[in-house]
């Protein structure tokens, strides 16, 4: 009889789920984690003595609150603040632009840009509360069958319809638009000001494989807006203690449901026995047996390296080779000294500190920077969003010091010319000195720097591509399409082999789905 019911390649916060949850369920589980600590790209790490840093993610919204309440993390120490002011923008004409948790203070703010769009944005949320309402509603579901097959299959399909029946015909038709359209054409038919419409936006482009103007960049916009903080639709904060927070939380529930984990334990191998997953092979050269394996890797990971091919068929290796997930993403890590100080907003401390702050004045300067990297070139004047946990969580940097994090598009992984080894201080000399145009004083208050490029990403957190949502998420690429047609309830062409990662439905972002629909199918199947 083997050791465990269930094994979980990787100790994402993913995997973490769904050990949980199976755990829960009185299975016999084992977690692996080949790095030293649990959290895949949620962690927090003291990379500099006194700093502790959340190095990937930085923010959460999308953790659902169904596996918040089940789980009961905040008895594990989960604990989000809020974002007030949401967001902060800057102008090269000295002007900036505030969204606030208030309504009435954001639209006084829009105001100052435009008196229709701030007549209009309220119309704006309440339509994309309603397509969120819908898509929510597929988040924490599984997949129907595609292509579809026999009378099931088209109930399941039926009972998805049925979703839809309460939208009204003209969302309907927003529903449509916003798979399909750009950022920037679907902001287009809201707004006039190019000051409101790239603040929004941003949110479109976040680690896509695009530009606002790229079709399908409209759902990564919706994507970034399902989730909520504290009961309020849209709004990201800070985990206090730093995203590892959230994956140390999720951990702990998982042990106090009978769960092992194990870190500095890399799994090389799937062990497969007459078409079945038996267990796993440790780089160690140890076997561990088990009746079933869920994946938190992602696909090309999974089926390219921890699966022999001769276990798989030819469309479908030639399908998971076809799948997208080369990043686009860096994330460079900052200790400060002191505070930034912005010529559009002089003083500090100062609420635009408490924000995400973006650089990036206007839909055509964020097109630039895609067409950049649309031809293996790092983007010369990238799009940059910024934030400073440490007004929040003091205690993640010592006294008086500050933690800031730089996320931005673009820098591809794929590079026409040179090596990301060669690149990645220069480009982020140049991610500096953007950022003294509108912040002198940043150079000088710089103690320490951590730059993550996708090469990076890669090597540290194994995923490919440096891809932080485990492949593109475009149309083609999700709900019965993730990671493949035929394939996107979970299971796998082997038997007693799982998905539990961002590469399966519904995809990136610090959400959790994955992990609780995988162990939802696992304890539905045999065997699992």
């Amino acid at each position: 009889m083997p050791k465990y019911d269930s094994i979980i390649v990787g100790g994402g916060h993913n995997g973490l789920v769904a050990a949980a949850y199976l755990a829960r369920a009185g299975r016999r589980v084992l977690v692996l984690e080949r790095r030293p600590l649990v959290g895949g790209c949620a962690v927090t790490e003291e990379i500099w003595p006194g700093y502790r840093v959340s190095t990937a993610a930085y923010l959460t919204s999308l953790m659902q609150e169904r596996i918040v309440r089940e789980l009961d993390l905040p008895r594990y120490g989960y604990q989000v603040d809020a974002k007030d002011p949401a967001f902060f923008s800057v102008f090269p004409d000295g002007r900036h632009f505030f969204m606030w948790q208030d309504r009435a203070r954001t639209l006084a703010e829009i105001a100052r840009f435009s008196a229709r769009d701030a007549e209009v944005y309220p119309a704006y949320e309440d339509r994309l509360e309603r397509l969120s309402q819908v898509v929510e509603g597929l988040l924490l579901s599984t997949p129907p069958p595609f292509p579809p097959r026999g009378p099931a299959s088209f109930l399941e399909y039926l009972r998805l319809a049925g979703k839809l029946r309460g939208l009204s015909p003209a969302e309907l038709v927003a529903l449509v638009k916003i798979f399909t359209q750009s950022a920037a054409e679907f902001l287009d038919e809201w707004f006039e000001s190019e000051q409101v419409k790239v603040t929004l936006a941003t949110d479109g482009v976040i680690g896509a494989n695009g530009g606002p103007r790229s079709p399908g960049t409209a759902y990564i916009l919706l994507h970034h807006c399902m989730g909520g903080v504290a009961g309020h639709r849209g709004l990201w904060g800070f985990v206090r203690g730093g995203m590892g927070a959230v994956s140390e939380a999720i951990a702990a529930a998982a042990r106090a449901a009978g769960a092992h984990i194990r870190t500095s334990a890399a799994v090389s191998r799937v062990l497969v026995r007459g078409h079945r997953a038996s267990g796993v092979l440790l780089e160690s050269g140890e076997e561990i047996e088990s009746a079933s394996v869920a994946s938190n890797l992602d696909p090309k990971l999974t089926f390219l390296s921890l699966v022999e091919e001769r276990h798989l068929d030819s469309d479908f290796l030639a399908a998971i080779r076809h799948f997208r997930i080369e990043g686009t993403s860096a994330k460079i890590n900052l200790a400060l000294n002191g505070l930034p100080e912005f010529t559009a907003y002089p003083g500090a401390p100062g609420p635009h500190h408490r924000a995400t702050m973006h650089i990036c004045p206007d839909i055509d300067y964020v097109e630039r920077a895609w067409d950049d990297a649309k031809y293996g070139m790092p983007s010369q004047r990238p799009l940059l969003e910024l934030t400073i946990p440490t007004v929040y969580d003091p205690s993640l940097a010592p006294p008086g010091k500050h933690i800031m994090g730089i996320f931005l598009q673009y820098a591809p992984y794929t590079l026409r010319h040179g090596a990301w080894d060669d690149l990645r201080d220069p480009f982020a000399d140049g991610v500096i000195a953007l950022i003294e145009e509108y912040a002198p004083n940043i150079r000088s208050i710089i103690e320490h720097r951590q730059v993550l490029t996708p090469l990076d990403l890669e090597r540290r957190f194994g995923i490919t591509g440096g891809n932080i949502f485990h492949g593109e998420m475009s149309l083609d690429q999700m709900f019965v399409m993730r990671p493949v047609a035929g394939w996107a309830r979970y299971r796998t062409p082997i038997e007693g082999l799982y998905l539990c990662g961002s590469g399966a439905h519904p995809g990136g972002g610090v959400m959790g789905a994955p992990g609780y629909n995988c162990a939802r199918t696992m304890l539905k199947a045999r065997f699992a």
